[in-house]
């Protein structure tokens, strides 16, 4: 060992050179370390070399033309063996199993999902996933907001869209239409535009936190909608409507769930959108998310298309 060169600093040794040691720990031959990494044995010379000045000992000795480790090398052995052990369970794949998780998860969504789509997603992870804990929570027009500030860690709604370092995946296409009592004279019909926005119509205001899709292109085709009611949200909806003269517009799925003895006809204005699933760039890679992304994906696109056939 040459103590004349600089002695490198200890931060400056990687898993690498680690790695070198243990393996001359374990054949006791520079050559089938450096045959074994196909590497030159100069490469393993000099990382040897680089470790003797880190930890000033000679740590192998030439013996019977073998290289004896040191008592200070077998220690030095041990400890990394560990070290190298740990990070490779660390670089590994974590193993997911739903049947074992414990975790809490947080979905936001509105009154269209918590209707359609969380009964069907709540009763399926109560089958795969029973350790999980499930919190709902209003998204209103600020869902990529509470995903951004993680107050939910997924969201499903519309496409809308996100805060940077948001991801967006599609579930399924959606459009609207209107119910109406079966007396009403547009029952059964397929109204212009004009007759359409001058039928008394139920406004959902969502609180005046969301616009709909069909409200947006009515404005911007130049029409203005007759609103006899407004109301907050579609709960209770079809109440209103029934042995009256009012008309609501809604997402076809979500009008087809509820309409009951109401009648129906085509909205001249289906402004058709797309449902999906948002979350943040923290959940991302997480191999719980992955595997609950995945899961909602399927139990919400199994859903819509049963309703869809509705």
């Amino acid at each position: 060992m040459d103590m004349n060169k600089p002695t490198p600093d200890l931060l400056s040794i990687d898993f690498a050179a680690l790695d070198v040691l243990c393996r001359v720990h374990a054949s006791l031959s520079f050559t089938r370390t450096a045959e074994a990494l196909g590497v030159n044995q100069s490469a393993v010379s000099y990382t040897i070399d680089k470790l003797r000045r880190v930890f000033a000992d000679p740590l192998f000795v030439k013996q019977a033309a073998r290289q004896v480790p040191t008592p200070r090398c077998d220690a030095i052995v041990a400890r990394a063996a560990a070290l190298l052990e740990d990070y490779r369970a660390l670089s590994a794949p974590e193993v997911f199993d739903p049947s074992r998780i414990a975790a809490e998860v947080t979905i936001a969504c509105n009154y269209y999902e918590r209707l359609l789509l969380i009964p069907a997603i709540a009763r399926h992870l109560l089958d795969v996933a029973p350790g999980l804990r499930l919190t709902v929570i209003n998204a209103s027009s600020d869902g990529p907001k509470r995903l951004a500030r993680d107050e939910a860690d997924l969201l499903i709604g519309p496409e809308m869209p996100l805060e940077s370092g948001l991801h967006f995946a599609d579930l399924f296409g959606e459009h609207y239409t209107c119910l109406c009592d079966p007396a009403h004279p547009a029952a059964g019909t397929a109204p212009p535009v004009d007759r359409y926005v001058a039928l008394d119509h139920i406004l959902i205001t969502y609180d005046g936190h969301w616009r709909s899709r069909y409200i947006q292109e009515v404005e911007a085709a130049g029409h203005r909608l007759s609103v006899a009611m407004r109301v907050p949200s579609p709960a209770g909806i079809a109440q209103l409507v029934s042995g009256t003269r009012l008309v609501v517009t809604l997402p076809a799925r979500l009008a087809d769930s509820i309409r009951g003895d109401l009648a129906g006809f085509a909205c001249p204005v289906p402004a058709p959108f797309r449902m999906g699933l948002s979350w943040s760039a923290r959940t991302h890679a997480a191999p719980l998310y992955r595997w609950l992304r995945a899961e909602l994906s399927q139990v919400a696109r199994r859903a819509a298309g049963r309703q869809g056939r509705m």
